[in-house]
């Protein structure tokens, strides 16, 4: 209460990154996403804000439970480590929000499922920490996303598993490795409408293996993303220029794997034979993703890695942008930057940073 702000919208004028300290990185690019245009579709969802994080820690009595439990910790002593972050993300996953944040949070999964036109409403459960933007540190990948979770008790209890990710063994050292308080890095958590990707991938609007701003390089395969990011496949890549959308250099993968949902919330399976050596994406469909990465690379005016998917029932076809953020392996005030050798994946590389 006290005028506190415990869940935003994504299409919420305040869902930006003048605001992330409120809703964190990867919900403040998706509302930002929301600005760019109408050609540019973004799944719905809302953003669980660190106020609520916040108020949870503090009727709850977490904030002193977590301090007094590190208080005690070796951080030189790895064992001493785990068996801290084990208790604290037990004590926070076992609390039970009070009510006015249940409340809260229920009243924003009614909205989304009334925005949605669904009662079968499946979404993404993502952690979104306010410090994984900073020029100097790298918090990005220590926290945890769950999928396809398809009912308000479970979206509760990974809304809580998330925030408890933020005391992982590894996201506890790393803070003290590199000197930031335990009440300097908050942790927001974004609800968002699952989409039933036939196909998902990742693209630059650059080349990544040179730095060549008059290029796109696309990245696909087949169903949901997490295939890619396992390493169980390596996707289609294509390479467009961007001035004549001339596809200058394509990779048709073998995909034997593809990441679908399920009821427990995905799984791996086979692809289709008569697939598998079939690229991921169409001509017409590339020159679609080049008209995105260009509109957003423009609303941005730099350079982004984005992850996209195309959802498609019958005639039927949406392209949705699910994240957009700055391309980091080129540095323009850096010469000297390398890249990753090209038999990594640009997907994984990207993706691994989630």
């Amino acid at each position: 209460m006290n005028g506190q702000t415990y869940t935003l919208h994504f299409d919420s004028p305040d869902c930006t990154k003048a605001n992330i300290d409120l809703v964190g990185g990867k919900n403040a690019s998706l509302g930002e996403l929301m600005e760019v245009g109408e050609d540019v579709q973004v799944p719905p969802g809302f953003a669980v804000t660190t106020d609520f994080y916040e108020a949870f820690l503090e009727e709850e009595s977490l904030g002193e439970y977590i301090g007094e439990r590190l208080s005690t910790v070796d951080m030189d002593d790895d064992n001493a480590v785990a068996a801290a972050s084990e208790d604290i993300r037990e004590h926070v996953e076992s609390a039970e929000f009070p009510d006015f944040l249940a409340d809260e949070l229920e009243s924003s999964w009614e909205r989304l499922q009334a925005e949605t036109d669904t009662d079968e409403l499946q979404v993404a459960v993502r952690s979104s920490a306010t410090a994984e933007d900073l020029p100097d540190a790298s918090f990005a990948g220590q926290q945890d996303t769950y999928l396809n979770v398809t009912d308000f008790e479970t979206v509760a209890q990974r809304t809580k598993e998330c925030m408890a990710s933020l005391f992982t063994a590894r996201a506890i050292t790393y803070r003290e490795e590199n000197g930031f308080d335990r009440d300097e890095v908050l942790i927001s958590v974004g609800i968002q409408k699952m989409v039933e990707a036939r196909t998902s991938g990742v693209m630059f609007t650059l080349n990544p293996s040179n730095g060549d701003q008059s290029k796109v390089r696309i990245e696909a395969n087949w169903g949901l993303g997490e295939a890619v990011v396992s390493g169980a496949v390596t996707p289609d890549s294509f390479l467009v220029d961007k001035p004549v959308y001339k596809i200058v250099d394509r990779n048709v993968q073998e995909k034997n794997v593809m990441t679908v949902p399920t009821d427990a919330g995905t799984e791996e399976v086979e692809v289709d034979d008569d697939k598998r050596d079939v690229p991921a994406i169409t001509a017409d469909e590339i020159v679609k993703l080049t008209d995105l990465a260009k509109a957003i690379e423009q609303y941005y005016d730099e350079p982004q890695d984005i992850e996209w998917a195309i959802e498609e029932e019958g005639d039927d076809k949406r392209f949705y942008i699910l994240q957009s953020r700055p391309e980091t392996t080129w540095n323009e005030d850096d010469e000297t930057t390398t890249t990753t050798t090209s038999s990594s994946s640009t997907a994984e590389r990207i993706l691994d940073r989630l």
